[in-house]
């Protein structure tokens, strides 16, 4: 075929198939009318299509279901079995049209469906579902900002009990995230990452492009630039990654692997030192156990520095004997320092929020433990 006939070829496929689609759906209607399937023990039409042709349950119930709402609303019906309109604009059409209360006329129910029938015309599926919400202008002119205001609000109070993040380590070297989120925080969202994705140091490093490669790499940057001073505190601290590394390691002088005190994994001296490159450097002092010597002063409340000791010195895990938590831990005076003890290391715990509220718990008492553990036990 020539190129003008493979284009005219692919447009009058995607008609043709609107037409097999209105057939399909009306004739299953007919057939769950006729109650096919009944005499071979199946529960539905849609049931025993989807067995027969090996077709999901869920698409033949749809099906069936076009059909029935085609018959109810023929304009729609006669515009998909002449291919001028798609399944998926039909099904928009309808859905929108069913939405409209009880208390619509039949003649208001039909312009509306006529609007949207000539919006389609010009519309895919996704741009007539937007316009769908502006189907009040047909039927109540003068209230159709308020009856959008409505829908607006309800979609928005579904999105946010919809909002979810969930985030796992595969452990083989890569998170993998997968969330839901309302549509501005959405928008907002994919603007970011596209504007970091159009930097030019990324187009001249790694070409254009906005595909999911491109777009996870412009994530995973996004993250390493955010602002340290715009980070929330957790701890008292602001969200640090904590990456401990010698500094033979450091200097080049021997490849030794990082760690993420959070979790423990661990990372190549190479990617290590182009994090030190670009983050703050805190030197700290150890001796041959491993244990730090030298970091912050005295004072009524731990340092910045101190924290981070302690969360060297306890590789990012509570204290408390059994307790998996590492983040946002909080600094503790083993001995209180209202009792004398000491703002340093060697008095200080590093507990979850949870353990830090039953150490000062009066009902509780805190044992320590010689490797600096501790342990709760309920007083009598």
């Amino acid at each position: 075929m020539t190129d003008t006939e493979a284009a005219d070829a692919l447009i009058e496929l995607q008609s043709l198939k609107a037409q097999v689609a209105e057939l399909e759906a009306r004739v299953a209607r007919h057939a769950d009318d006729q109650h096919v399937g009944q005499d071979r023990g199946a529960s539905s039409t849609a049931v025993w299509l989807a067995n027969q042709t090996r077709t999901t349950r869920a698409a033949a119930h749809a099906i069936v279901k076009l059909g029935k709402q085609l018959h109810a609303h023929p304009f729609t019906r006669a515009a998909l079995a002449a291919g001028l309109i798609g399944r998926d604009q039909a099904r928009v059409i309808l859905r929108w049209v069913d939405t409209l209360p009880d208390e619509t006329t039949a003649e208001q129910k039909t312009k509306a469906e006529q609007h949207l029938l000539d919006l389609a015309a010009d519309h895919d599926a996704t741009a007539l579902d937007r316009l769908g919400r502006r189907l009040w202008e047909v039927i109540d002119p003068d209230g159709a900002d308020a009856h959008e205001a409505e829908i607006l609000e309800r979609q928005e109070q579904a999105a946010l009990r919809a909002t979810y993040l969930r985030i796992w380590d595969d452990g083989h070297g890569k998170t993998h995230y997968q969330g839901v989120m309302p549509t501005l925080e959405g928008t907002a969202f994919t603007k970011i990452v596209l504007a970091t994705m159009a930097a030019k140091h990324q187009n001249a490093v790694k070409g254009s492009g906005t595909g999911p490669e491109e777009m996870g790499q412009a994530f995973s940057e996004l993250i390493m630039r955010y602002p340290k001073d715009k980070l929330p505190k957790t701890g008292s601290l602001n969200a640090t990654l904590l990456v401990t590394i010698t500094e033979d390691s450091l200097m080049g002088r021997l490849e030794q692997a990082g760690t993420i005190l959070d979790t423990g994994d661990r990372i190549s001296p190479a990617l290590a030192r182009q994090l030190a490159c670009e983050a703050g450097v805190l030197p700290v002092v150890m001796n041959g156990k491993s244990e730090v010597l030298d970091l912050g002063r005295e004072q009524r409340l731990h340092s910045q520095a101190q924290r981070i000791g302690i969360a060297i010195k306890q590789q990012g895990q509570c204290a408390t004997e059994g307790c998996d938590r590492t983040t946002g831990l909080h600094a503790h005076h083993a001995t209180p320092w209202a009792k004398g003890g000491r703002t340093d290391l060697a008095n200080a715990i590093g507990l979850c929020h949870w353990h830090h509220m039953k150490a000062h718990d009066n009902g509780y008492g805190m044992s320590r433990g010689p490797n600096g553990s501790v342990t709760f036990h309920r007083r009598e």
